[in-house]
C-alpha cells in the first residue's frame, strides 16, 4: 500500500535534517558506508582474474579499479540511497546520520553529488570501458534511489538493478580494463551476469530488517511483497541456483576441480540456509555475515577456472 505524506513518527526524528551546520568526518564516513564497498571491488577482482592477463605491469590498473568500485562508485551509491531513503531510515534506522541530525540540511544531497563527480574524474584514467562502466553504475545508483524512477520502490528491479552494478558490471569491468579495452569473452559474460543474479537475492537479505518502515513508506520490497516466508525461499532460490548452472559450465569447460569447489561451497550454503529459512528475520544478518562469503567465494573459484583457461589457450 503506497503511503502519502509522513508518520507522525517521522518528523521528530527528522530534527536537525534542515539545520546548519558541518557534519563531522565520522558521519561523512558513516554516510559512505565503508561495510558495503566489499562486493564490487571483489567482483572487479574476481574480472582482473579472469582476464587472465598477467598482474606485472598492471598493478597501478587493478588498484585504480578497486578505488572506483568501492570507496568511489559505490560510496556514492550509498550517500545517494541515504539521502532519498531518510524518511524511511527515521523508521527502519532513525540512528542514521541524515535522520539523526548528525549530517544537517541539505549535505547528504551534496555529497551524493560530489563523490558522483569524484567517481567520473577518477574513471577517466581507466579508460573508454572504466568511465563508461561508471557512468551506468551511477546511472542506476540515481536510478535505484532518487525519483523518478526511484527503482527500489520495486523489489524486483530494485536487487537487479543492485545485482548488475555490484557484481556484473564490475567483474565485466575488471576484465575489459585489464584486457586494453577489450570486450570479455562469453564465459566471463556468462559467469558475471550469473554471479548478478545471485547477487539478487544477496540483495533481499538486506530488506528483512527494514520491512516496517518499507510498509509504511510504500517500498515494495520483496518481503513487502511476497512476505516474510516468501521472499526467503526465492532468496534462497535466487542465490542457489545460478551457482549450480555456474557448475555445470564449469564442467562443460572441463575444470573439474575448480566446480567442485563451487560445489562444496554451494553445499556449505544450503547447510546454512536451513537456520536461515527457519527465521528469516532473526537470522538474514546471520547468513549475511557466514553464508554469502562462500558465495563470493565461488565467484573467485570461477574467475581462476577462466584464467585457467586463458592460460591454456595460450600455451
Amino acid at each position: 500500500m503506497q503511503v502519502s505524506g509522513r508518520s507522525p513518527r517521522v518528523e521528530p526524528l527528522l530534527r536537525g535534517v534542515g539545520g546548519n551546520g558541518r557534519p563531522s568526518l565520522s558521519a561523512v564516513a558513516e554516510l559512505l558506508k565503508p561495510v558495503t564497498w566489499f562486493p564490487p571491488m571483489w567482483a572487479f577482482a574476481c574480472g582482473v582474474v579472469a582476464s587472465g592477463v598477467p598482474l606485472s605491469g598492471h598493478w597501478g590498473l587493478l588498484l585504480l579499479g578497486i578505488l572506483l568500485a568501492g570507496p568511489m562508485v559505490c560510496a556514492t551509491s550509498q550517500a545517494i540511497n541515504d539521502w532519498f531513503d531518510r524518511h524511511v531510515d527515521a523508521i527502519n534506522e532513525p540512528h542514521r546520520p541524515i535522520p539523526s541530525g548528525r549530517m544537517p540540511g541539505r549535505w547528504g544531497l551534496a555529497i551524493a553529488w560530489l563523490w558522483t563527480g569524484l567517481s567520473l574524474a577518477v574513471a577517466t584514467a581507466l579508460g573508454p570501458w572504466g568511465f563508461g562502466a561508471a557512468v551506468l553504475g551511477l546511472l542506476l545508483a540515481w536510478a535505484y534511489s532518487a525519483p523518478p524512477l526511484r527503482l527500489k520502490r520495486n523489489g524486483w528491479w530494485g536487487n537487479a538493478a543492485c545485482g548488475l552494478s555490484y557484481e556484473g558490471l564490475a567483474w565485466l569491468t575488471g576484465a575489459a580494463v585489464m584486457a586494453g579495452g577489450v570486450m570479455p569473452d562469453l564465459r566471463s559474460i556468462a559467469l558475471a551476469l550469473l554471479y548478478s543474479l545471485g547477487a539478487h537475492g544477496i540483495m533481499t537479505l538486506n530488506d528483512f530488517k527494514a520491512i516496517e518502515g518499507d510498509r509504511r513508506m510504500g517500498i515494495g520490497s520483496l518481503p513487502v511483497r511476497l512476505g516474510v516466508q516468501g521472499a526467503a525461499r526465492m532468496a534462497a532460490a535466487t542465490m542457489l541456483l545460478p551457482q549450480a548452472v555456474v557448475i555445470g559450465l564449469l564442467l562443460r569447460w572441463q575444470t573439474p576441480w575448480h566446480a567442485a569447489g563451487v560445489g562444496a561451497l554451494l553445499v556449505g550454503q544450503m547447510l546454512m540456509m536451513r537456520r536461515f529459512l527457519a527465521d528469516p528475520r532473526a537470522q538474514a544478518l546471520w547468513y549475511s555475515g557466514f553464508g554469502v562469503p562462500l558465495f563470493v567465494s565461488g565467484m573467485m573459484v570461477s574467475a581462476f577456472a577462466l584464467r585457467g583457461l586463458a592460460a591454456g589457450g595460450a600455451g
